[in-house]
């Protein structure tokens, strides 16, 4: 099969679901599930194949190109997989919803157009898949309208300012190369000035920054996250958003290249790429610290996780630039699967996602809590889960690199988010259960299911990272970097070898220790869940427990620095273009004599000049 028809089945697969919508509602989600599942099986098929298609030449003559390789499979085969888990768990989510046929049509829609991006292998395409996914976003993000229109049309806007430069990028290098395919694209880059380089590496890099959310272009993404569907934010949050990353990616070490990029004289955009990487880590993460919202807790760590990926694939070693590729899976497994538990408690408390207005749910949604608390070991980096290893690479990489300060950020970053996911798992399900929430019951199985596939999928790469570290290693060499030496438990170095499979039986056996100890000891006695003190004295009923407000010594001190002075700049700014634009409105006022009044000033104006030019 080739590329053509893939992305015929996954954008006609998306109007087949609506249209049979309109049949029925159950023939509609047969079909969302079964053309989902069907871009996994086809998308895998491709694994290890190299393949270049021509698929149009009738537009002004621009052939259209389609290509594959591993570094496209790796994204597609990601793309589609997490795509398809939140398609089966929207079954139950989204039923009892207006507009269900539209929020299907936008969901394949948007995954089609991720698809079209990666496997694009001409500018004109590129641009073209890229507009159709912001667009779908806005759509979705927009769903719910009420305050999701605002989220909306700040996503939006953002999106417009990105696509915008990434045209005059698409524009100044046709006009350079002659050419809009890439490949010869990087061709002709390898001979092109440094100061050409690095305006391309600008002009893109702001696209690709805006979509992944680099500080300072992040402001769109916490109301983004929180406003939209929950099983589109998972989408959102685990490849959408990272769509950035394969930009940046195609950018330095497709296009311009290796031997370009990784030089003294371009050290500047390096080395500033790294440090925004470094701040979009610490920044957002003690940010999350001060969110009461689960949505917007995880939003803001996945605006600093990202900083973890752009950190390894701006610092340019092998080894950094596989902790960052891999980071971006690790990410967007664990993200989706919490922002899937999210959604779990959402729909069996009505909505709710306060979390001081939550707990006790672990008895109640089991499958939801084992989901959740995988998710946040992988967050931040425990040993046995995916996202240890990847932040492993990329701390090893910075200190051996001798980056100490880079090190400290990435580290900082780890400490605060162990500071504050422990309020998003403690005060969702732990503590005391409401007594509004003691008939919940169990999630639908459908729900169920993509929970417990992505916390395997975190134990799974966590244990035998190799499985994926030897695609991606492949990917690396494929940029022009030395590989790695990647086994299935880890990666071996002459400064140390990392073997999951020593650190999973020393865990292991750790374990048993501390469970033969407790078993020895005195059984522990089970009391009523209002028999709770503290500070000397019960907590009143329906009080959440002990550790609502905790850190509020904490918020005090630090709140006033960690306020997002980016958007209040942007919301200023927006402001004041408005302003200026309805004074503006106001000389158009549509009456003629205002016009003549205007001309005739005018006139006046260019006397005025004539009579005292001749006299100078």
């Amino acid at each position: 099969m080739n590329l053509v028809i893939l992305l015929a089945i996954a954008f006609g697969g998306a109007l087949i679901t609506y249209f049979s919508g309109k049949i029925s509602k159950k023939l509609r989600d047969i079909f969302a599930v079964l053309i989902s599942l069907a871009l996994i099986g086809i998308v895998t098929g491709f694994y290890n194949v190299s393949s270049r298609n021509i698929f149009y030449t009738g537009f002004f003559d621009f052939p259209l190109i389609l290509r594959i390789d591993t570094f496209s499979w790796f994204f597609a085969i990601t793309t589609v997989a997490l795509g398809s888990l939140c398609i089966i768990f929207s079954l139950s989510y989204i039923r009892t919803r207006e507009k269900t046929d539209f929020y299907y049509l936008m969901m394949l829609l948007v995954n089609a157009a991720m698809l079209g991006i990666v496997l694009a292998g001409d500018l004109i395409s590129l641009f073209v898949f890229w507009e159709i996914m912001s667009w779908s976003t806005f759509l979705l993000i927009s769903y719910n309208q009420g305050h999701a229109l605002a989220a909306g049309m700040k996503y939006i806007v953002m999106s417009i300012i990105g696509s915008l430069v990434m045209l005059v990028g698409i524009l100044s290098l046709y006009t350079s190369f002659n050419t809009f395919d890439i490949s010869q694209i990087a061709y002709g880059m390898s001979s092109a000035s440094t100061g050409y380089i690095l305006f391309i590496l600008i002009i893109f890099g702001i696209t690709f920054g805006i979509k992944n959310a680099v500080m300072p272009f992040h402001t769109w993404l916490p109301d983004a996250y929180a406003e939209a569907p929950s099983p589109f934010t998972a989408v959102l949050s685990g490849m959408l958003t990272r769509m950035g990353i394969y930009g940046f990616l195609l950018l330095m070490y497709v296009m311009v290249g290796l031997s370009s990029v990784i030089t003294s004289k371009l050290l500047s955009f390096h080395y500033i790429l790294t440090w925004l990487g470094a701040i979009t880590i610490v920044i957002p993460t003690f940010i999350a610290m001060l969110q009461n919202d689960a949505k917007k807790l995880l939003a803001w760590h996945g605006i600093g996780q990202g900083g973890y990926m752009i950190l390894g694939i701006a610092f340019g070693t092998n080894y950094a630039l596989v902790g960052g590729i891999f980071h971006t899976l690790n990410h967007a497994i664990y993200i989706v699967l919490l922002f899937l538990s999210v959604a779990a408690v959402q729909y069996r408390t009505h909505g709710e996602r306060d979390l001081n207005s939550l707990g006790g749910l672990i008895k109640k949604m089991p499958v939801a809590f084992i989901g959740a608390l995988l998710g946040i070991s992988g967050l931040i980096g425990i040993p046995l889960t995916n996202g240890f290893v990847s932040k492993w690479i990329i701390y090893k990489t910075l200190i051996i690199e001798g980056a100490p300060f880079l090190a400290f950020a990435a580290l900082i970053g780890t400490w605060g988010t162990i500071l504050s996911v422990y309020k998003f798992i403690h005060n969702m399900f732990l503590g005391q259960l409401p007594e509004r929430y003691k008939d919940v019951t169990k999630l639908p199985i459908n729900m169920q299911i993509p929970i417990v596939i992505l916390s395997a999928a975190i134990l799974l790469f966590g244990i035998l990272p190799g499985i994926v570290l030897k695609v991606i290693n492949s990917i690396v060499h494929s940029f022009g970097f030395e590989p790695l030496n990647v086994t299935l438990w880890g990666i071996a170095s002459d400064t140390g070898a990392l073997n999951m499979v020593n650190i999973f039986a020393l865990i292991l056996a750790a374990s048993l220790v501390i469970w033969f100890i407790f078993k020895r000891i005195r059984k522990s006695i089970k009391i009523n869940q209002y028999d709770s003190y503290a500070a000397g004295t019960t907590v009143p009923k329906d009080k959440y427990h002990y550790s609502v407000n905790f850190y509020d010594p904490l918020y005090r001190m630090i709140s006033p620095y960690l306020k997002d002075f980016i958007d209040d700049f942007y919301m200023i700014l927006a402001r004041s273009i408005k302003n200026a634009g309805n004074g503006i409105r106001r000389i158009y006022s549509g009456d003629v004599g205002y016009y003549v009044m205007y001309i005739i000033l005018f006139l006046a104006l260019l006397i005025f000049i004539q009579i005292n030019w001749e006299l100078w």
